[in-house]
């Protein structure tokens, strides 16, 4: 199949195997072609095997040579390939070794198999035309929740300023993921900072703490005067997600996405 993105799973832990392998064992683009659990059994088949697989998802702990040994065998060969390190090594040295071998993404463990499959798209080429087609919109609709999390008071600077940003903007792709911010959204953009999804849950809760005894009251009132009891209480962090998403997608300059 001409469109299929071929990926390589690597990790010592079958059960790890085994649930990547049947998630996407019926998958329309996507087709795990091997699975290993050994470094060394792994480096042999990227080095005889290159035209086999598009996109290798590897974690850093391995038997017999670990995931940065394979990388530097790989500069060394030249192969390129995309890389996905999935491992629940979180040490800052390490990740930053893993930046310099050109690692597409730094997941950690526990992980969302939905981000792990946005991932694996991302990198496909079956997605790189549509991807260029929205960057545009997208970036508009970045902007507009930029400028609207500054005029309520959250500061750039704190945690949460981003975190919210990322799950306006996931949610504003998807109206219909109310119900999945918790267990959703927030593993998908933790994923994407290096976290877990309960420090972006309470990074969120500081920042509308933040908004709520600073940001502009008129503003304030108007966006959240019907969604909830303004006067009484703070919005929860879905209420405040899912108000500022249909704030932008009734403004009828954004394109939805």
């Amino acid at each position: 199949m001409e469109n299929l993105t071929k990926v390589l799973v690597i990790d010592n832990n079958k059960n790890v195997l085994t649930k990547i392998e049947d998630q996407f064992s019926s998958h329309a683009v996507i087709k795990v072609v091997k699975t290993i659990e050994n470094g060394i059994e792994a480096l042999d088949y990227i080095l005889n095997n290159k035209n086999e697989f598009d996109i290798i998802i590897m974690d850093l702990i391995l038997p017999e040579i670990d995931g940065l040994t394979i990388l530097e065998k790989m500069k060394a060969n030249n192969i390129k390939k995309k890389v996905i390190i999935l491992t629940s090594y979180k040490k800052e040295y390490t990740i930053n070794m893993t930046n310099t071998y050109g690692v597409s993404y730094y997941m950690l463990k526990p992980f969302s198999m939905l981000a792990l499959e946005t991932r694996i798209l991302e990198l496909s080429n079956n997605i790189f035309t549509k991807a260029k087609e929205l960057n545009e919109q997208e970036r508009e609709v970045h902007i507009a929740i930029s400028k609207l999390l500054h005029q309520l008071g959250i500061p750039s600077h704190i945690k949460g300023y981003s975190y919210i940003r990322e799950c306006v903007f996931l949610f504003y792709k998807n109206s219909d993921a109310y119900s999945g911010i918790t267990k959703e959204i927030y593993p998908e953009v933790a994923t994407r900072f290096s976290t877990t999804a309960s420090r972006v849950e309470r990074a969120i809760r500081h920042a509308i703490e933040v908004s709520w005894t600073r940001g502009d009251y008129d503003l304030m009132e108007e966006i959240f005067g019907n969604s909830v009891a303004f006067d009484r209480a703070k919005p929860t962090n879905s209420e405040f997600i899912a108000t500022i998403a249909d704030r932008l997608r009734y403004d009828k300059k954004l394109i939805k996405i």
